[in-house]
């Protein structure tokens, strides 16, 4: 089992290698239908398996598409991080979609629209005083 510092270690340099790849290597033009970025990547103790988190902008139909592409290229992002990052053995490689973003946007809209509706109630009580 690795320390906890050194599964760190490694989860951030995959999330910057896969990082790396989105933007130079991969060539599926599925890929490139919606805006992807690297969330989070949340490696096991053992450096086995790593579970790579994506947030991707677009329509849901891009968003599929996209994962599509993702799942596809599994292989070529695996061997790729074989060559980039020294290990003894590299990690199985799963991509998630991450809908963190989404739902985070989607809260600050309803705090918004609350905060509005709060601040035109107190004018019209100010005005009715």
């Amino acid at each position: 089992m690795a320390t906890n510092r050194r599964v760190s270690r490694v989860a951030e340099l995959i999330r910057r290698e896969v990082s790396q790849m989105l933007l130079n290597g991969i060539k599926d033009d599925r890929v490139g239908t919606g805006m992807v970025s690297v969330t989070d990547v949340d490696v096991s103790g053992d450096l086995q398996h790593a579970k790579i988190y994506v947030s991707i902008y677009g329509t849901d139909e891009a968003r599929e598409e996209t994962m599509a592409g993702l799942k596809s290229a599994t292989g070529y992002v695996r061997s790729e991080l074989g060559s980039r990052v020294r290990l003894r053995r590299t990690p199985e490689v799963i991509f998630l979609e991450d809908r963190s973003i989404e739902r985070g946007n989607k809260v600050l809209s309803l705090l918004n629209q609350i905060k509005d509706r709060q601040k035109s109630e107190f004018q019209e009580n100010q005005q009715s005083d």
